[in-house]
């Protein structure tokens, strides 16, 4: 399953590319990121898997995601960005607490006259 996950991406960014030079009529974007997200959940897991992905593409783990409770590291080939982020569960938590407010507040600010 991870190989034909792998292969698909693969496939999909080489098709992606291919369009993109065919068509130049078509406007990109300045820049473009894969992400990449750890399948488990446990955080010392997943910083982890983000440590051995630092390794294998040579870079630092980026502690300027830290404040936000994400672990991750990059490599950039230009303007592409591949992109390893392990979302901590004080972060998901977090999410969780925010999101738990969805729909209680009505933010419009006129009154009911």
């Amino acid at each position: 399953m991870i190989r034909d996950r792998r292969t698909d991406l693969i496939k999909g960014l080489l098709d992606l590319a291919a369009f993109l030079e065919a068509h130049p009529e078509v406007p990109v974007s300045s820049h473009v990121v894969a992400h990449h997200f750890p399948d488990d959940d446990r955080d010392d897991v997943m910083c982890a898997e983000i440590d051995e992905i630092a390794t294998y593409v040579g870079s630092r783990i980026d502690f300027d995601d830290s404040p936000y409770g994400h672990y991750a590291t990059s490599v950039c080939f230009g303007p592409v960005e591949y992109r390893a982020v392990a979302v901590l569960a004080a972060a998901r938590a977090r999410h969780a607490a925010e999101r738990s407010y969805t729909g209680c507040i009505d933010p419009d600010p006129t009154p009911d006259l």
